[in-house]
């Protein structure tokens, strides 16, 4: 098996050995806790706008899309909900602290980086062999990580689902944030 594809397919479990180690470590402290605050709303709300335009399909374990999306934050970079990720995660290492907390913030970005690495990776070539020429265009203009100021002439004109329905689809991801916050709040009382 693809290595890429492994971690593609468990990308909603790989970064549970993570979370244990935040939630382990966890020890909150001023101003940390708001500086996490703030990367969790931030991430969620990139996550947020992402899958508005995305839609559920973000959620799949096959590799492919039905049409390519390049709409919404997608004309300012090609993986935003990847980058709505590390903010979540950054801002849960900040929230929860530690006893050296910018160790853990490396680690998490180190972890993260590196899956996101192999995953776009099989991303990338899934989607020029599906899209061809649209998406190589797509990959000329808009950058893969780091997104541009000004938005890229896409002809994708979709428009965004529904705020209820992007919160049904992006439900599990708003539990897991609050699932891991609470137990860091129990951790701390009980531990």
């Amino acid at each position: 098996m693809d290595i890429r594809n492994f971690f593609f397919k468990n990308r909603s479990y790989t970064p549970v050995p993570l979370a244990l180690l935040i939630i382990y470590f966890s020890t909150p402290a001023l101003p940390y806790l708001w500086y996490g605050l703030g990367c969790l709303i931030i991430g969620e709300s990139i996550r947020f706008w992402a899958v508005s335009y995305a839609g559920g399909i973000t959620r799949t374990t096959k590799v492919g899309a039905p049409k390519l999306c390049s709409s919404g934050p997608f004309v300012h970079v090609r993986n935003p909900l990847y980058i709505g990720n590390l903010f979540l995660f950054s801002g849960m290492v900040l929230t929860a602290g530690a006893p050296n907390v910018w160790v853990m913030l490396g680690i998490t970005w180190i972890f993260f980086l590196t899956q996101y690495a192999l995953i776009i990776s099989l991303e990338e070539e899934t989607l020029v062999n599906l899209f061809g020429d649209d998406y190589s265009t797509y990959q000329k203009n808009v950058p893969r990580l780091f997104p541009r100021l000004s938005p890229w002439k896409s002809d994708d004109d979709r428009t965004p689902m529904t705020f209820m329905k992007t919160l049904k689809t992006e439900k599990r991801t708003l539990q897991n944030i609050v699932f891991i916050l609470l137990l860091v709040v129990i951790r701390q009382q009980f531990v």
